[in-house]
């Protein structure tokens, strides 16, 4: 015993030794964490020694604060335990989901309670409290039992040595960035995390966020932007001004954004027992296609869809960032909605997933859509064996947007079925696609796991097209894939040798000359206008008229952070765009009347689905769904109450998405 406390005092008179040991130890258990294996985090220590030894003096950089306590052994293991918790809450949620842990997750209270209704079982949530209660009364011993230092503290010797530390840390990570060795861009957080290091990608995801302000910003930078008389002649941009004089054709435009959709084919070294992809590949033979540069890989979607939507390229923001978990949660964008309504447009928006999955149900109000049907307004939802829904599903929903209204219509449509994680056992018994070549077991399933859902996908775009092709408006067609599958790709794997990149096709049910061109996701929708004769809003315009000038990138980041940061100098200092009064569902839900049978109260109505709940002064109910038209109610109110009952969509994590009149 008294060795170890000869030992401890010895650690305790070098205590710049013990931090750098400490750091390691740590930043080993966080990367075992976020790798969820002891042996990956060493070969990453081994293998990128660079990056480890960057991540060990973030972790120091913080413990180091220890320096200016006397109780230096407990301070250093409280400061420790901050980076510890941060590791072991990413270790359990990578558990759950692909995308690791970041600081937007707890950006709120209702965020951190999201957190822990959707990633931890009720089973989990005990543990955590037992674990929270030994861990305080760890710390209660930790502090009765660690030494002091026998003198006061030199704080001048403690800011020298904190000083070196976090210049150490600073010069290390500045160095690597600027050599390349850690990333400041992320298209995907999960590669982020595993490739740079948790505590590096955690803090880069917190201290970066935002488009940068531009050099010289001001209402002149802004206004000279445009030189060709687009503008009104005061120099500013006002919404519906003189941008729908020259339309006569408005077709109905649909984008369908096809979930980890890739031609398979285009992976070395994997095979398959015929083409995963015959219709999608026929269409692009036949229609307008070309390479589609996107912002993320593996995941990502709502920047994909971000890009589309608004013009402006996920690249401008801090490493990681969604902006719909950022700053459209409270401002509104110039986007197409907001755009094509000035042409008479009605906006919609279509997802076979949860409304409240990167906040769309709130973040789809501040883009200008007016209507949005997610999972939670649909019926007869059929499931992946990875308990996705699948794409079919959706030929309805948008045929049912298309005929909601008499003009025309935008439908922007977001499919899941393509969904990773991919099992890396044997999953679908008599698969449609075989992999007939495979490097290994867990690679050969994985892929025809993928190919299978991929397949599907494909006969879904030929079904949407054959009925887009009997409707008895004009309808244009926009289909790409979002990003590449979570596959763990690399640039050398594939035929193409981009990792960034998809395929698109425009399809039409009138006549469209086919034109080829390579574009990037946030060009998209002004080519698509530009082909249809249309330069609607300021953001169209732009791209229409300076895609090939020399400050093209440069100026739309400007634009970018004007209208989002800035202050509005485009639009004569106010943003010019409120939030629509979006309804939850193309089709709206209706109670006609309450019936009390027996004992029991039912509702009656039209379009419930089984996310409807029967609700008293917005609490949810025991209810039971029955069908479309009817609900009841499994549990007592007081008959008095029973008049007030109403009908709310309730997702997963019991968020009310809506609730009738």
């Amino acid at each position: 015993m008294s060795k170890v406390k000869s030992v401890i005092k010895k650690i305790n008179g070098n205590h710049v030794i013990m931090l750098f040991i400490m750091a390691v130890v740590v930043t080993f258990i966080i990367e075992s964490l976020g790798r969820l294996s002891s042996i990956l985090a060493l070969q990453f220590m081994v293998g990128h020694p660079l990056i480890f030894f960057c991540n060990t003096m973030l972790v120091m950089a913080v413990i180091s604060l220890s320096l200016f306590f006397r109780r230096r052994i407990f301070a250093a293991c409280m400061f420790s335990f901050i980076w510890l918790a941060i590791g072991i809450t990413n270790g359990i949620i990578l558990i759950n989901r692909m995308t690791p842990f970041n600081v937007k997750d707890l950006a709120t209270l209702s965020e951190a309670q999201s957190i822990m209704t959707n990633y931890f079982s009720t089973k989990n949530i005990i543990i955590i409290c037992v674990g929270a209660a030994v861990f305080i009364a760890a710390i209660i011993l930790l502090f009765l039992k660690t030494p002091e230092l026998p003198q006061k503290v030199n704080f001048r010797k403690s800011i020298a040595c904190f000083l070196i530390i976090v210049m150490v840390t600073v010069g290390s990570i500045s160095g690597g960035m600027k050599l390349g060795v850690l990333d400041t861009f992320f298209p995907n957080l999960a590669y982020a995390y595993r490739d740079n290091g948790v505590p590096y990608s955690f803090m880069i995801t917190w201290l970066k966020t935002g488009i940068d302000k531009p050099h010289g910003y001001s209402e002149e930078m802004m206004t000279s932007i445009f030189t060709g008389g687009e503008l009104g002649e005061d120099g500013i941009y006002t919404p519906g001004r003189d941008d729908s004089k020259d339309v006569k054709d408005k077709p109905n435009i649909v984008f369908l954004q096809l979930e980890s959709f890739v031609d398979p084919t285009i992976v070395n070294d994997i095979e398959y027992s015929r083409d995963p992809i015959p219709n999608y590949r026929e269409l692009m033979k036949t229609c307008s296609t070309g390479k589609l540069t996107v912002p993320a890989v593996g995941a990502g979607t709502a920047n994909v869809e971000f890009e589309a939507i608004t013009g402006i390229s996920a690249r401008f923001f801090g490493p990681g960032e969604y902006p719909y978990k950022s700053i459209l949660t409270d401002e509104t964008c110039e986007s197409v909605p907001y755009d094509l309504r000035q042409l008479g447009y009605t906006s919609h928006a279509i997802h076979n997933h949860r409304g409240a999955f990167y906040n769309r149900n709130k973040v789809f109000k501040n883009l200008g859509f007016d209507t949005f049907a997610c999972l939670e307004y649909m019926n007869n939802v059929v499931k992946t064996p990875k308990n996705w829904a699948k794409d079919d599903l959706l030929v309805g929903n948008i045929r049912d947007a298309l005929e909601s209204t008499e003009g025309p219509d935008y439908i922007y449509t977001i499919s899941v079925q393509g969904h990773g994680k991919y099992p890396t056992e044997e999953v679908i018994k008599n698969p449609n696609i075989k992999v007939t070549k495979a490097p290994n077991d867990e690679k050969k399933w994985s892929y025809e796991y993928y190919v299978n859902q991929v397949y599907e996908m494909d006969a879904f775009v030929k079904h949407l097209t054959r009925n887009l092709s009997r409707f008895d408006e004009e309808v244009v067609l926009v289909m790409y894939g979002d990003h590449l599958p979570a596959l763990d790709m690399t640039e050398d794997e594939l035929k193409t040798g981009e990792l960034y990149e998809t395929q698109y096709v425009i399809w039409s049910n009138f006549d469209m000359q086919k034109q080829d061109k390579d574009i990037a996701t946030y060009e998209i929708t002004p080519y698509l206008m530009k082909r249809l004769g249309m330069s609607v809003g300021m953001m169209t315009k732009y791209h229409q008229n300076y895609e090939n000038k020399k400050n093209y990138k440069k100026n739309l980041e400007a634009l970018s952070y004007d209208m989002l940061y800035g202050k509005h100098y485009i639009y004569g200092g106010v943003n010019p765009y409120k939030p629509t009064d979006m309804q939850m569902g193309v089709k709206e839900i209706k109670i006609q009347r309450i019936v009390k049978i027996g004992d029991k109260y039912y509702i009656k109505g039209k379009n419930f689905t089984e996310y409807s709940k029967i609700s008293l002064n917005g609490e949810p109910l025991k209810t039971v769904y029955l069908g479309p038209t009817i609900l009841a109610l499994n549990e007592e109110v007081d008959p008095a109450d029973a008049k007030k009952m109403k009908v709310s969509q309730v997702e997963k994590n019991k968020e009310i998405l809506s609730t009738t009149e």
